[in-house]
């Protein structure tokens, strides 16, 4: 073998060598960035598993005060028919 062509041969190893650490380099920064998007998807994850429970908790809230309100109604709607009686008989 002669030297220009163990010369083209190196040559072009040398190039081989340079295209796979330039796409090594690549891969590992679209690995970083993949790293990333997980950690900014688990934690808005979280804080939608935050508001879930908030929303939960609100309306079971509700729920518990639903009688509270409901006999408040009946007050309000009871003094309300009470006055338009004593209107009526007025």
């Amino acid at each position: 073998m002669e030297f220009s062509e163990l010369q083209q041969i190196t040559e072009s190893n040398s190039r081989s060598i340079q295209a796979l650490a330039d796409r090594i380099a690549e891969l590992t920064f679209i690995q970083q960035e993949a790293i990333e998007e997980r950690r900014e998807l688990r934690e808005a994850t979280l804080r939608l598993v935050n508001v879930a429970e908030g929303i939960a908790n609100l309306l079971s809230s509700l729920d518990s005060d639903r009688p509270t309100i409901l006999r408040k109604l009946n007050t309000i709607e009871n003094k309300v028919d009470r006055l338009l009686e004593s209107l009526g008989d007025s």
